[in-house]
């Protein structure tokens, strides 16, 4: 997917997804964290949401991350929830403070990454709690919904232009 994340390195482990990266405090700076990991949030609008294809042909959304309204491109080929700097700043990431941990590669090459824990991230009453993201130093044009999200849902299905997230 154009612009996604698709693998990172994280220090001291070999070139892995980072969704198959434990939640210890590793390189994962905690932000607001209250719940375990794996957790979340039923919603309340019955159980999906529907978006619809946008003139670019990617599904965008309006996501709650903790508690603050963040514009992302849903993204199934980015392995964690992966921020622009200056949306991570905009909900009060001091992303300065995080150490870089690590590397990603994105359609404009190699970028270094700064890994957090979010509290939340909710798209539409779909909630879930304690997920990984990191900070993308690079020339982003928008933050990526990615797999770190995507894969806690009970499911994602895209049929013409309408995506459904469960």
């Amino acid at each position: 997917v154009v612009g996604g994340v698709s693998r990172v390195r994280v220090p001291g482990g070999d070139d892995a997804a980072v969704a198959a990266a434990t939640t210890d405090d590793g390189p994962w700076s905690r932000i607001g964290k209250k719940s375990g990991p794996g957790s979340s949030i039923p919603d309340k609008n019955g159980g999906e949401v529907r978006l619809q294809r946008d003139a670019d042909s990617h599904f965008y959304v309006d996501a709650m991350v903790n508690g603050s309204s963040v514009r992302m491109m849903v993204d199934s080929g980015a392995s964690i929830i992966a921020l622009t700097r200056r949306d991570a700043e905009a909900i009060g990431i001091d992303v300065d403070s995080l150490p870089e941990g690590g590397s990603a590669n994105t359609a404009g090459g190699v970028v270094p990454i700064r890994p957090v824990e979010l509290n939340s991230v909710g798209v539409d009453g779909l909630t879930v709690v304690s997920v990984q993201a990191a900070v993308i130093d690079a020339d982003m044009p928008t933050s990526l919904l990615g797999q770190s999200f995507l894969s806690r849902l009970q499911g994602v299905e895209v049929s013409g232009d309408t995506m459904t997230l469960r």
